[in-house]
């Protein structure tokens, strides 16, 4: 029997591969996949060429290893049933989890790399979590507090994720910046405020009402000039969390002497690791955890505005860098 797998293989370049279906070893399940969700930021960067190709793809993940050279295998939120298990694995026939596992339609773990994934959740909703756990950090290390005025720069699926974890905080008001109409939809169903359709409108409405800017503020729109709108927004002494990969794209700032005063504080935010503040605490199980809660609550599979046959990828990666306003999540079906 014979598996597809995915791979970038040179800027704006997809092919999907037949191997032959892989075996278990003993302590391994076989996973044969019903979707994978694509990311439309680190993926994106990969398929144009955009990531730093040196780059360890991920260094946590044992499904990632290796650098983002072309040719490569990539993605990261696979959902399908275990199919088959080693001599030395029992009680996983038939489950359905999630893993960190790029596009391909069968593929080897360890127990310890999948998910299960809980009673009554569809696979679509269970693709989600790879994002909602990069949400979820984004709301712990920006550490939102009462009463704040809170900007999220970009309502892609991470954007809109974080945007709806925010909502159910106890804020004065929760504004997002996104350019796409369908978007802006979507950022409001969630529990957005108000929603701008880019930074200059949202400083000019908060001169309007006396905001000297946002308490904090978020990046996640991967555009590099958002991100000096992002400061621009954000008051004295207020926080700007950077989620954005730009990868090899450059990033301009202006510096000027507003903020050498203003006191704003920038800081990086990135899932792989669990901030050493909260260590203590938390390690990236607990995180899932919360993930899971969360995801049952934002709903995010109405986020999926087209599924597309594994076999059609090459339309799926054009449509997102063509058209990001029409699809919002692009599944991969097998």
């Amino acid at each position: 029997m014979t598996a597809r797998s995915l791979y970038f293989t040179g800027p704006t370049e997809i092919a999907v591969r037949e191997r032959d279906r892989p075996t278990p070893g003993p302590d391994e399940l076989l996973v044969e996949t019903e979707l994978t969700a694509i990311s439309s930021g680190t993926e994106l960067l990969v398929y144009r060429g955009e990531a730093e190709r040196a780059l360890d793809a991920d260094d946590t993940i044992d499904a990632l290893s290796g650098t983002l050279e072309y040719p490569l295998r990539y993605g990261y939120a696979a959902v399908g049933r275990v199919v088959e298990t080693g001599e030395a694995v029992a009680g996983w026939d038939g489950e359905r989890v999630f893993a960190f596992n790029p596009h391909e339609s069968h593929f080897l773990a360890s127990p310890e790399a999948v998910v299960r994934v809980p009673d009554g959740v569809g696979a679509e909703r269970a693709a989600f979590l790879a994002n909602a756990e990069a949400a979820v950090n984004f709301v712990m290390d920006g550490r939102p507090t009462v009463g704040e005025r809170v900007c999220v720069f970009g309502q892609g699926v991470v954007g809109l994720l974080t945007a709806g974890l925010l909502a159910e905080f106890p804020l004065s008001e929760l504004v997002t910046v996104e350019p796409s109409d369908r978007r802006r939809d979507l950022s409001t169903a969630v529990g957005a405020t108000r929603t701008f359709d880019d930074g200059e409108a949202v400083r000019e409405a908060f001169s309007e009402e006396d905001w000297d800017g946002a308490d904090l503020t978020y990046e996640l729109s991967g555009d590099p000039p958002a991100l000096d709108a992002a400061i621009d927004a954000t008051g004295y002494a207020g926080r700007v969390v950077i989620g954005s990969w730009y990868g090899t794209k450059p990033v301009e700032l202006t510096l000027d002497g507003r903020f050498h005063r203003s006191h704003v504080r920038l800081r990086s935010s990135q899932v792989s690791r669990v901030d050493p503040e909260h260590a203590g605490r938390w390690d990236k199980a607990r995180r899932l955890d919360a993930a899971w809660e969360r995801l049952d609550a934002l709903e995010p599979e109405r986020f999926v505005t087209h599924r597309v046959p594994v076999g059609r990828a090459d339309e799926a990666y054009r449509l997102l860098d063509a058209d990001p306003g029409a699809a919002v999540q692009v599944v991969l079906t097998y």
